[in-house]
C-alpha cells in the first residue's frame, strides 16, 4: 500500500473529523494530537475552534456534494440516484454526521447551502415517489430523515469495522426501500 503524507492542514482536517465524530466536545489539543501536529501548527491554519468548525462544515459540504454529483450523473431514475447517493456518501458519512450535529458552527451561507441540499434530497424523494418508489403514507420529510438516519447507522457500522462501505450501503438501501418503499 502506498501511503500519502497529508499536508499539516489536511491532516488537521481529517483528524478533526475523526476526533469530533467520536468526541464532539474534544479540544483543539485533542485534534492536534490526533493529527500528529503541535497546537501551534494547528493554530497557524485555524485561528480558533470556530474557524476550524467553519472549515470542516465547508469541506464536508464540498466533498459530499462532489461525491453525490459524480455518483448520480448517469442515473436513469430518481430511485437509482438515491441508491447511488447512499453508496457515494456512506464512505463520507462522518462528514454528513458532522453537518447534522450541533458541533458544526455554520455561517449563514453554509446554513443556506445545507438547506438547499436538504431541499434537493426532498425533491429527489418526491420525484422517486412519482416513479412509484415510495408509499404515499410517509411524508417526504419522514423519508428524508430515515435516509439520513440510515446513512449515520451505516457509517457507524463501517467505523466500527462491522461492515464494508459497500455492504453498509447495500444494507441501508434494502432497509430504506423495505421501510418506506411501496
Amino acid at each position: 500500500m502506498i501511503r500519502v503524507k497529508l499536508s499539516s492542514r489536511a491532516a488537521v482536517i481529517e483528524a478533526a473529523f475523526l476526533t469530533f465524530a467520536t468526541h464532539p466536545t474534544a479540544t483543539l489539543t485533542d485534534v492536534a494530537k490526533t493529527a500528529g501536529v503541535g497546537r501551534a501548527t494547528l493554530h497557524r491554519h485555524f485561528a480558533s475552534r470556530d474557524a476550524l468548525m467553519e472549515t470542516l462544515a465547508r469541506v464536508a459540504m464540498e466533498e459530499l456534494n462532489a461525491a453525490v454529483e459524480d455518483a448520480t450523473k448517469n442515473a436513469t431514475s430518481y430511485g437509482q440516484a438515491l441508491e447511488q447517493t447512499l453508496h457515494a456518501i456512506i464512505p463520507l458519512a462522518n462528514r454528513q454526521w458532522f453537518l447534522s450535529s450541533d458541533t458544526a458552527a455554520m455561517s449563514d451561507d453554509l446554513t443556506e447551502l445545507y438547506a438547499k441540499d436538504r431541499a434537493e434530497l426532498c425533491d429527489a424523494i418526491e420525484h422517486a415517489r412519482i416513479e412509484g418508489l415510495f408509499s404515499s403514507d410517509a411524508t417526504t420529510d419522514w423519508i428524508a430523515d430515515v435516509f439520513d438516519a440510515l446513512v449515520y447507522a451505516a457509517w457507524g457500522q463501517v467505523r466500527d469495522e462491522k461492515l464494508t462501505p459497500k455492504q453498509a450501503a447495500n444494507l441501508a438501501w434494502t432497509t430504506f426501500i423495505n421501510g418506506v418503499g411501496k
